[in-house]
């Protein structure tokens, strides 16, 4: 997580790390929806500043920022991670999700994903821009997105903490 956190301004111009990527504005989110795939082929949707869900190059879920924490893969369940900053230090406090928590935040993951995909099916979802241009990211975007959907929101093997 990054030192100091802010809103971003332009989460399209700013998310150069996802080399192909799309800009949408959909009904059922405020600010506008960007997603994308990294070099290596994982996978990024950003409804605004936040839900954010990122995935692995296989369709897991690796990371996702909720409701002003960050869940972080365990293999077998999240992480819920929230900052907590004193004058003399900053802490993460986790919290590892049980089976009902869990259940309900993939409930919930899917239900974006779902409300995205069929904005983009129904055409309701406007591309406002694209990178690159002439590229078939939308498309690729849809398959991946449906088979984390298919699979139930799998999630990645565990991110190695600091040591």
């Amino acid at each position: 997580m990054a030192q100091h956190e802010s809103d971003r301004e332009d989460l399209m111009q700013e998310a150069t790390g996802l080399a192909r990527r799309v800009e949408w504005q959909v009904s059922f989110v405020p600010d506008p929806v960007v997603a994308g795939f990294k070099k290596n082929g994982a996978c990024s949707v950003y409804f605004g500043a936040e839900p954010v869900l990122q995935f692995d190059a296989a369709g897991c879920l690796r990371r996702a920022f909720f409701e002003g924490f960050m869940f972080r893969t365990q293999g077998s369940t999240l992480a819920r991670l929230k900052r907590t900053r004193t004058p003399e230090e900053t802490q993460l406090v986790r919290h590892d999700l049980n089976d009902s928590e869990l259940a309900a935040f993939r409930v919930q993951a899917c239900s974006w994903l779902r409300l995205l995909l069929q904005a983009i099916d129904l055409g309701e979802a406007v591309r406002l821009r694209q990178v690159p241009e002439e590229d078939d990211v939308i498309l690729d975007l849809c398959v991946a997105l449906r088979a984390s959907l298919s699979e139930g929101l799998p999630l990645a093997a565990a991110i190695a903490g600091k040591r």
